[in-house]
């Protein structure tokens, strides 16, 4: 199989699809792969390490795309990207498309074969290729509360983790999944007072058991929300349903009534964010002040540390990589059904029920795609 490999071009994003390292493995196992010079330079691999590795490079994304027969990125397509897909093609990326109706509108259109990070999943039930990079963001989002709170911010001028004889930040963390512990992880480091809400009771005592008396945990309702977000100089917001849109936890009135100068991080942006006040943000303007509260809501958090967040992803999606060119898309699907969860768009058909119902569109099931590792049937073609 022909991998290609453009390079991003969403606003700030620097990662790419695959380093040297994981090149060279899938030429290992008999492939070929393309490309586009520069799509390494943001975090430090030059073309010269990817023809070691024994690519080619070649100078545009469109011969990327004209060429390739998996294209494996890291973020969304972009419209002059969606448009140059073609229906016997691979899209192997993050997609999120639950808040993106014109992605979803593309990717059906172009009649390629997307499979999205953010939904392949494990045996386990876990998110295997998004949960290196929650932990990134997760991580951030304190550092980014932290400074979201300085007064030049716009913020309460509140140190994390106070001094002697002054009391620390209040921290309020909405999710204690993969990002959600990952941010508690750093904000207990930095000294602050934790409240960690979530509706899993078995989660919230695998917390408590890790962290005893450094953090409360609160059951997961509306009051117990309200309260938290209400009594919090900085909230963070990590709730995930995943495929879906993200449910608008911080009501409107809620941020109204939020102590002045306090801070919202909201890593679920990228379903949409868990604030009725979330608008995507990037990292050269990251964040922007509703009724006097600090809004950071970068909808590619992780891109801010493009290396660690690079390799990080590349040795979680590398297996997939090679299982899609190895076997061929239809025999890897039908042999895997962690990775047939990550199929979302196929032959013009929505394959993610969630999405398909919040966008109003078509929906197919993704096995009636696989053909016992065939491919299309004639009817879902």
């Amino acid at each position: 199989m022909l991998v290609g490999v453009p390079t991003e071009i969403k606003a700030n994003e620097n990662r790419v699809g695959l380093v040297p390292s994981s090149v060279r493995e899938v030429i290992a196992h008999g492939h070929q792969v393309v490309v586009e010079s520069g799509a390494g330079q943001g975090v430090d691999f030059s073309d010269g390490a990817y023809r070691e590795a024994g690519a080619e490079v070649v100078d545009s994304a469109a011969e990327v795309f004209e060429r390739a027969e998996m294209v494996v990125k890291v973020k969304e397509p972009q419209p002059s990207e969606t448009a140059m897909l073609r229906p016997d093609q691979i899209l192997f990326t993050f997609l999120h498309l639950a808040p993106d109706p014109e992605q979803t509108t593309g990717l059906q259109r172009s009649g390629a074969t997307a499979i999205a990070y953010e939904t392949v999943t494990n045996h386990r039930g876990g998110l295997p290729l998004l949960a290196p990079m929650s932990e990134v963001a997760g991580r951030l989002s304190i550092q980014a509360g932290a400074r979201c709170l300085e007064k030049i911010m716009g913020g309460r001028g509140v140190l994390m983790g106070g001094v002697p004889g002054v009391g620390p930040a209040r921290v309020a963390i909405l999710g204690g999944g993969v990002a959600g512990s990952n941010a508690l992880r750093m904000a207990i480091g930095m000294g602050a007072e934790v409240t960690v809400l979530d509706k899993n009771l078995d989660r919230l005592a695998q917390l408590d058991d890790l962290y005893g008396g450094r953090i409360k945990t609160w059951y997961s309702t509306e009051e117990s929300v309200e309260q938290a977000v209400l009594e919090a100089d900085l909230v963070v917001g990590t709730v995930l349903l995943p495929g879906a849109a993200a449910p608008k936890l911080i009501k409107r009135d809620m941020v109204r009534r939020m102590k002045p100068g306090s801070a919202i991080v909201d890593v679920s942006v990228d379903q949409g964010g868990c604030a009725e006040t979330t608008q995507a943000t990037t990292h050269q303007e990251p964040t922007y002040i509703v009724d006097d509260v600090v809004h950071y809501c970068v909808a590619n958090m992780p891109g801010a540390v493009a290396r660690t967040s690079t390799m990080a992803l590349n040795h979680a999606t590398l297996p997939f990589v090679l299982k899609l060119a190895d076997q061929g898309v239809w025999a890897a699907l039908n042999a895997d059904p962690n990775l047939l969860n990550g199929l979302n768009v196929c032959r013009g058909y929505v394959t993610i029920r969630t999405v398909a119902e919040h966008l109003g569109r078509d929906y197919r099931a993704p096995e009636e795609f696989v053909n016992n590792g065939k491919g299309p049937a004639t009817e879902a073609a």
